[in-house]
């Protein structure tokens, strides 16, 4: 554990300037003033916020499948695995659905949508025909058989979170049951880890610069001026999603011995990250050596983030209720 803490108390002494977490939130101001006064400008520096972003899912993939491995095949019991998923999938279920039901209250109660009497008749329909062929292809069934892929590298390749998480998994408990014939391999991984994970530290040098791009492309393309018009929808998300963390959030961190106001604190940079480039994505490598740093176990850290980005969507669920009631009140 101690020398976990080392580096954490060394970024301490960084001036202001130089955290990630100020830049950002610079970053962003800069690219709301560029957006409201220069709208052409700030539309033409999508690419900015769209590159930042891919280069942060080109990394993805490995630091899932890197955590994930060295974590499993380093577990004494592999029952533990099981436990630990177990529990994280149990807790995302009932999460992910109180968030529905609260969005639903929050949707209900303050009516967000009330009073704009829109004609459904006036809509352009041509805008939505993509999603709703895709609601219609995404069962159940071809979720679960999606979450499989081609072959055992085709992960690496794409863009599916899940099925870079399967191959880890079966790849960690086969080298944990190997056991001595598997050790150089897993010590190879192990070593790979560290310049991984320095390549995501290069990636975040430039996330202010990405959140500069999005937030100047939004804020130029859709204006100041729309935002308003959605202020009581994005503002009740807001609140909900506040209270959510808050409270909920706030009583299962006080229930697991820690304020979930002092975690907020450590992961600013990448909350912040998220708000400027609309993305969660590009918090995600950063986020695991965080919760690592923090004393976190790999194999946890491993198995519980990368799952919770796809099966504990707390947030997205608030909005889509939310949303949905607004659309069908409006």
């Amino acid at each position: 554990m101690h020398n976990h803490s080392a580096p954490a108390a060394s970024t301490l002494k960084l001036p202001f300037y130089r955290q990630l977490y100020f830049q950002v939130v610079f970053a962003i101001v800069l690219g709301v003033l560029l957006g409201h006064f220069e709208p052409s400008y700030g539309e033409a520096l999508k690419p900015l916020g769209d590159a930042f972003i891919k280069l942060v899912k080109m990394i993805i993939a490995p630091v899932i499948f890197l955590t994930i491995v060295t974590g499993i095949a380093g577990m004494s019991q592999l029952s533990t695995v099981g436990r630990v998923f177990g529990k994280a999938m149990a807790y995302f279920l009932f999460f992910s659905t109180l968030a529905l039901v609260v969005g639903l209250v929050v949707a209900n109660v303050v009516q967000p949508g009330a009073g704009m009497n829109i004609n459904p008749a006036d809509l352009d329909q041509t805008a939505v025909k993509g999603y709703v062929a895709k609601s219609h292809e995404m069962t159940l069934t071809g979720f679960a058989l999606d979450i499989i892929p081609k072959t055992l590298v085709s992960p690496f390749v794409g863009d599916n979170i899940l099925q870079v998480l399967l191959v880890a998994v079966l790849f960690g408990i086969g080298l944990a049951m190997v056991g001595e014939p598997g050790r150089p391999v897993l010590n190879f991984l192990e070593a790979l880890t560290t310049p991984v994970f320095k390549v995501v530290g290069i990636v975040m040098k430039v996330a202010p610069i990405g959140a500069f791009g999005a937030m100047a492309f939004t804020i130029g393309k859709f204006g100041l001026g729309s935002l308003v018009n959605l202020a009581w929808l994005v503002g009740s998300f807001y609140v909900t999603s506040l209270l959510f963390v808050v409270v909920i959030l706030g009583f299962v961190a006080r229930l697991c011995g820690f304020s979930v106001f002092k975690l907020c604190r450590y992961l600013r940079a990448e909350l912040m990250l998220v708000l400027g480039t609309s993305s969660s994505e590009s918090a995600l490598p950063s986020l695991m050596e965080k919760m690592e740093k923090a004393g976190c176990s790999k194999s946890v850290v491993g198995l519980v983030v990368p799952t919770g980005y796809s099966f504990n969507l707390d947030g997205t669920n608030i909005y889509m209720t939310l949303a949905a009631l607004f659309i069908a009140q409006a």
